[in-house]
């Protein structure tokens, strides 16, 4: 029977405190530990982009969808990961399945985060609130952004779950202080501050939509590199971490040398993130440098990575390869566009269902099993 565009919405908004019961088998709604795994109209991330497209506002898809200049880093995050062979095992014990992680002192029932994103209410009225709701009744953790549609306050009094800020470094000390005060006296657990960003890049498809009402891309002259958030250095991450006792971590990671050294400044972990292919073209994908970044922290602290994950392969994969933990942007957006809280606990839902099924495929019934033997060599595609 066909599903209609009506029903799918409103099937989206039911997704959050479903009921718990035994599961009976892979078919059908399951329902497990609160977690609808399938369900009519979203049953991949690819469904929840579909239905955002179909609800957002143009401004408000090329702002979220889009990337830097020809968009090569956007394409470079997914497909690297699907480039990326896996090895089967048979007949191994895969009951029962663990996907619990250890992270900054907390343990969660898995190794998934929802990174930070602007602006929420482009997507839905109730914006950060609905997203930290979504990702509470998940077992995530949101990182909610510095230019956040609601007061953070707000969200973490309606949270219900773990909340970490992502904090930029203002120019004026003060207002930056202030901000760190804020966010301590609200509950977040940590501070995840930006490094990537000393200037906006080339991003054409939301400058003629959403930014620059006048349709003209932004230059430096316009939009310099002392802006008033910007540049953060080294000595600012110094400054940061005697104004704050909370955990800091360093997002925007790229360089093995640079990762060295923020465990050396303090870093309680090392965000392996190219701000989702949105500021300069042509950075490799994360997961591409993500080897030789966890190699270079040596387990010294965690390390988190960003940046094309669609699919349970896709964070298998990434902690095959080193990461503690992944986060996930635009696909939170997508299911916050496509039911509010109930979206967001859906796309999680899904990519922990999909990363335990693939476990069970792969012969590996906890997490700390997953290492490299899991990787067959790369595989590009022709």
């Amino acid at each position: 029977m066909a599903v209609t565009r009506r029903q799918v919405l409103s099937g989206a908004g039911l997704l959050a405190g479903a009921a718990a019961v035994s599961p009976s088998g892979f078919g059908g709604e399951i329902v497990r530990e609160g977690r609808l795994h399938s369900h009519p109209g979203m049953i991949s991330l690819r469904d929840a982009q579909r239905i955002a497209a179909e609800t957002m506002s143009l401004e408000a898809w090329e702002f979220i969808h889009s990337g830097a200049a020809d968009e090569t880093t956007v394409r470079w995050n997914e497909e690297a990961f699907q480039a990326i062979a896996l090895r089967q095992r048979a007949l191994l014990e895969v009951t029962p399945l663990d996907t619990r992680v250890t992270l900054l002192g907390r343990e969660r029932p898995h190794p998934i985060l929802i990174s930070p994103t602007a602006t929420h209410g482009l997507v839905h009225a109730d914006a950060e609130i609905a997203t930290a709701r979504g990702a509470a009744a998940a077992g995530s953790t949101l990182v909610v952004s510095t230019f956040s549609t609601k007061p953070l306050e707000e969200i973490a009094k309606a949270a219900g779950g773990p909340l970490w800020h992502a904090t930029y470094v203002m120019k004026d000390r003060g207002v930056t202080r202030e901000l760190l005060g804020r966010v301590k006296a609200s509950g977040y657990e940590a501070v995840c501050i930006p490094i990537d960003s000393p200037v906006v890049g080339a991003r054409d498809r939301e400058h003629r939509t959403y930014r620059f009402k006048d349709k003209t891309p932004v230059t430096l002259a316009e939009y310099p590199a002392n802006y008033w958030r910007f540049p953060t250095t080294w000595k600012d991450i110094d400054w940061v971490r005697g104004a704050t006792d909370l955990p800091v971590v360093l997002k925007g990671i790229l360089d093995p040398e640079d990762a060295d050294r923020a465990v050396r400044a303090g870093a309680s972990a090392v965000f392996v993130s190219n701000h989702g292919g949105r500021n300069l073209d042509t950075l490799p994908a994360t997961i591409d440098v993500l080897p030789e970044i966890a190699a270079a922290v040596a387990g010294r602290v965690p390390v988190l990575l960003d940046g094309g994950i669609r699919r349970g392969t896709d964070v298998m994969k990434a902690l095959a390869l080193g990461a503690t933990a992944v986060l996930i942007g635009r696909p939170s957006l997508y299911g916050l566009a496509a039911g509010g809280a109930g979206g967001v606990a859906a796309v999680i839902n899904i990519l922990r269902n999909e990363l335990e099924m693939a476990m069970a495929l792969t012969g590996r019934a906890t997490i700390s099993s997953l290492d490299g033997s899991l990787i067959r060599a790369p595989r590009r595609p022709k």
